[in-house]
């Protein structure tokens, strides 16, 4: 009964863990078996129930007798303790106070492979959650003996074994270290040939627990000859063990460029696209971070990223993924692409181009405006807008790429953003006159006249970089105020020209006589002019063919009190005008 979930209620409410518990002190073998095994399913059913386990005082008589009795009882006890301790640290302590884990690594010493199984899976559970539990496990002596575990011919048994190590292993480099010692890393790799999958998960897990603590454990693992053997495992049907193949490659690749080259070299970049690719969610992680890794040692790794058509994976990955974390790494991996030359940065910001330009009608701004975007988005965690954040700081100084910024330009970005944008503009126009030319036709220099005048704008100091390599007549022209200016001026001279007609009488057509007589004085020129105005100074004449100009310079003509300075005289057929 108690196999089956809907049960167990019923067996609580009935009080079975009371009625199983003198059970185990049954005279006949088999009953204890049973017994044993039934408090152990309802344990291995939720923590409440393990708890009891332990308050009835069960554990005490499971450990004596998993020393006294046969194997098929010593397997049902090693089951019962391994369902209690999984829970929480606090009952795996509980196990351990019953004194279960000096008969436990006793049981390991069996010959049937079925104790070594349930003794193993025991301890595994136990060192799993902490540090601490971890330590007593390896103070017990459990590791060599582990190791031989892993030795031995039951699949079954491997499985189990590798992934106990794994649970040590991964807490600690002190701890991975022991393992390291003991041996095991050297019978683990050449385990990854196996063909079973549920054993190349957990050689997987194992070799990348160990390697994930420091360079020289990572260096142990690659001297086992695991390269390339686990980059063929990203391409195995099981989806577990892709992951925790690329789990593993990840672990190694991230401590130095040696080891990164190394999986470089033996085609692990590749394979790693590929995985990307083909996974989602958590799966699609280990290899996100791993590209991460490699490209961010060096130039020429990060090319081999690009080579190798990595970006949009990444992209694709920062795009689809509905959780934070997931798109936080993919935009950290983009980061560190982009951040070499302007040459990774271009490749960077083109990637999704095509997508991108089918939307907005703009090229070049396609991951750029993603991370943008989700740095300014309300819903976005703190890690996923950091990360983001920082991309942008690493590609945008380095690009280059005037279409690109250019696209930046034109969109509502951030502030602290778009100052950053524009610095980069201005570096770029200062050093590319034919992409001045092409700034002004693609609006990208009136876009920016407009953010200088906004209210309350900081980026004037930056838009002055971009105006000191323009003509300050195309500035002007292309300022927002421009259109006002000149209606101000058509206005002003509307004004005046009204003003003009209203207050200057015609001047009479007088003869001009033969060329080179005096002109005949205008009527009233022996008036003399009123103190408060100016005298005529510096006449001049000018002479053509026909129509004849004279130009009489500051020319005073009064009339009543009012003095029109300039007037023109022009010599036509009929006279002096």
């Amino acid at each position: 009964m108690a196999k089956s979930p809907q049960n167990i209620e019923a067996l609580q409410q009935a009080g079975a863990m009371a009625l199983l518990r003198p059970l185990l002190l049954d005279h006949v073998p088999s009953i204890q078996q049973s017994a044993a095994l039934a408090i152990g399913r309802l344990a291995n059913y939720s923590d409440d129930l393990a708890e009891a386990v332990v308050q009835n005082e069960i554990l005490p008589q499971l450990v004596y007798s998993l020393a006294e009795q046969n194997r098929f009882y010593k397997k049902a006890a090693g089951y019962c303790l391994r369902a209690v301790a999984k829970h929480s640290p606090e009952l795996a302590q509980a196990v351990i106070d019953s004194g279960a884990l000096d008969s436990l690594v006793t049981c390991l010493e069996e010959f049937d492979p079925g104790v070594k199984e349930a003794a193993t899976w025991c301890l595994g559970y136990i060192a799993g959650h902490n540090t601490e539990l971890a330590q007593q496990v390896v103070d017990a002596g459990a590791v060599p003996l582990l190791v031989l575990c892993v030795q031995e011919p039951e699949l079954s048994l491997k499985r189990v074994a590798a992934s106990a190590l794994s649970d040590i292993a991964k807490h600690t480099p002190e701890l991975a270290q022991v393992l390291v010692d003991a041996g095991a890393v050297s019978y683990l790799g050449p385990l990854l040939v196996n063909q079973d999958a549920k054993l190349k998960r957990q050689v997987c897990s194992a070799l990348g627990q160990v390697a994930k603590h420091s360079v020289d454990l990572a260096e142990v693992v690659v001297e086992a000859e695991v390269f390339p053997k686990c980059l063929t495992c990203l391409k195995y049907p099981d989806e577990f063990v892709r992951k925790h193949a690329a789990t593993l490659v990840r672990e190694v690749v991230k401590h130095t460029p040696e080891l990164a080259q190394l999986v470089v070299a033996n085609g692990g970049v590749g394979a790693l696209v590929e995985y990307c690719s083909e996974s989602s969610g958590n799966n699609r992680l280990p290899a996100v971070m791993a590209l991460g890794y490699i490209a961010a040692f060096s130039e020429t790794l990060a090319l081999a990223v690009v080579a190798e058509k990595g970006l949009a994976p990444l992209c694709a990955a920062m795009a689809e993924e509905q959780e934070d974390h997931l798109r936080a790494a993919a935009a950290w991996s983009l980061g560190q692409v982009g951040r070499h030359t302007p040459d990774h940065a271009k490749a960077v910001a083109d990637t999704g181009e095509a997508a991108r330009t089918a939307t907005l009608g703009r090229a070049g701004c396609g991951v750029l405006l993603s991370l943008v975007g989700m740095e300014s988005a309300a819903g976005s965690s703190e890690d996923l807008a950091t990360k983001c954040r920082r991309a942008l700081k690493s590609v945008v100084p380095k690009l280059t790429a005037l279409p690109a910024l250019d696209a930046l330009v034109h969109q509502a970005l951030p502030e602290g953003i778009m100052r950053m944008v524009l610095e980069q503009v201005g570096k770029v126009l200062a050093n590319d006159p034919a992409g001045r030319s092409q700034f002004v036709h693609s609006g990208g220099l009136a876009a920016v006249q407009q953010m200088a005048e906004a209210p309350g704008s900081k980026l004037k100091e930056a838009v002055d970089i971009i105006n000191s390599c323009y003509p300050e007549e195309v500035v002007r022209y292309y300022s927002p105020s421009y259109s006002q200016q000149l209606l101000q001026k058509l206005e002003a001279m509307a004004t005046y020209r009204v003003l003009q007609s209203a207050s200057v009488k015609q001047v009479p057509r007088v003869p001009l006589g033969q060329e080179g007589h005096k002109v005949p004085p205008a009527p009233g020129a022996g008036v003399q002019p009123a103190p408060e105005a100016r005298q005529a100074e510096g006449r001049q004449v000018q002479r053509g063919h026909r129509g004849q100009r004279v130009t009489l310079g500051l020319l005073v003509v009064l009339r009543g009190q009012r003095v029109l300075r300039g007037t023109r005289v022009t010599r036509g057929p009929q006279g002096l005008r």
